[in-house]
């Protein structure tokens, strides 16, 4: 008889979040070590990674932290390959690090926008994926989750963001690329798409406050989305409840993509 229940435990896995010293990435934390995972949080910024640990502590969870600059591939192979030998192996994998930004027809997008922002987001992704993921795949085992977004799939308005939405329309598809690869080596790799989130990082958008209004106007429930409402899913995902599940882009937009 199948047990539903625990087929969402992650009892005996190791998890690593890239970006899990706060917002989306912080609630990731939270959700898989309350699902039995060891965690460990991955952050470029280690004094926002020690804030995060001791947020969890206070819930009753510890983790770990490592520092992690997604953007270089070198340092993330090493952390990659000293985790795996030291806890025997990262398990699960969710890649949330990413940065937001908006305001910029792309005839005035200048070169280092354009190059940051696609190095974090999906340089970034690939790197992780490449690293942790061929350790995955000598083991035949192993979830990868990918943070996209929902302007992956459509044009936000009404700022201009080509170099965001294009960063992670790419997401998507390496997810399903990847996904395709490794699955017969038994390797799962998918992907959320997030509306709006309530989290610092939506205020870091240029004239956020005033473009708010529009965005859940676009929003049939009318409300910005909450970093353990996409936490929950990614949490799933990472579980042998979805163990049919490969290369799928989940939303989770309060149906911004219906209309």
């Amino acid at each position: 008889m199948i047990s539903y229940s625990e087929k969402l435990r992650l009892d005996g896995r190791t998890a690593l979040v890239t970006g899990g010293g706060r917002g989306i990435g912080l609630s990731c934390c939270h959700a898989l070590a309350e699902m039995g995972a060891r965690v460990v949080i991955a952050d470029v910024d280690a004094a926002v990674a020690k804030a995060g640990q001791e947020h969890l502590a206070g819930h009753g969870h510890a983790v770990e932290t490592v520092a992690l600059d997604v953007t270089d591939p070198t340092q993330v192979t090493a952390v990659a390959d000293e985790l795996n030998a030291r806890l025997g192996a990262v398990d699960i994998l969710v890649n949330n690090a990413g940065i937001a930004r908006s305001g910029t027809a792309a005839e005035e997008t200048p070169d280092e926008l354009w190059l940051n922002v696609n190095d974090v987001n999906y340089n970034g992704v690939f790197w992780c994926c490449r690293a942790f993921g061929r350790h995955m795949v000598k083991r035949r085992s192993g979830a990868i989750v990918n943070i996209g977004s929902m302007s992956g799939y459509i044009v936000n308005r009404p700022q201009k963001q080509a170099y965001y939405n294009g960063s992670k329309a790419a997401v998507h598809h390496l997810t399903s690329s990847i996904a395709a690869e490794w699955a017969p080596l038994g390797v799962r790799v998918n992907a959320v798409a997030p509306t709006y989130i309530d989290t610092p990082l939506l205020g870091t958008l240029e004239g956020a406050d005033k473009l708010k209004p529009d965005w859940l106007r676009d929003t049939p429930m009318g409300r910005l989305g909450e970093p353990h409402e996409i936490a929950s899913v990614v949490a799933f995902l990472a579980s042998d409840a979805a163990s049919l599940m490969t290369g799928s882009i989940v939303l989770a937009d309060g149906g911004f993509t219906c209309w």
